[in-house]
């Protein structure tokens, strides 16, 4: 028979804790604010520029954390609380989309 003993959380462990928190109370925030007019469209055109700016970096890191933050802008555009999925309803393909709007 093996006996679990508790273990105090590692300082890792606390700070991924932390995090997790914060990201919780940022979401939180944003889904409690008013939306803006054209969020999506500003959201969508920073994250082609991140992802324009940064594919010209001889940095390897610099372009991989680019097209990494790019990817979660464009996502953000087309999912967020006022994204494009929003107006997807208004096209013939759009009425298959079951989404919460």
């Amino acid at each position: 028979m093996k006996i679990i003993r508790y273990q105090e959380p590692t300082a890792a462990q606390s700070a991924v804790d932390s995090a997790v928190e914060t990201l919780k109370e940022i979401k939180a925030a944003d889904d409690a604010r008013p939306g803006i007019p054209g969020e999506h469209w500003m959201v969508l055109g920073a994250g082609i520029g991140v992802w324009l700016l940064s594919r010209r970096s001889p940095s390897l890191l610099l372009r991989t954390l680019g097209l990494m933050a790019g990817t979660a802008l464009v996502g953000r555009a087309a999912s967020g609380r006022d994204g494009a999925v929003k107006l997807l309803r208004y096209l013939p393909i759009g009425s298959a989309i079951r989404r919460k709007v």
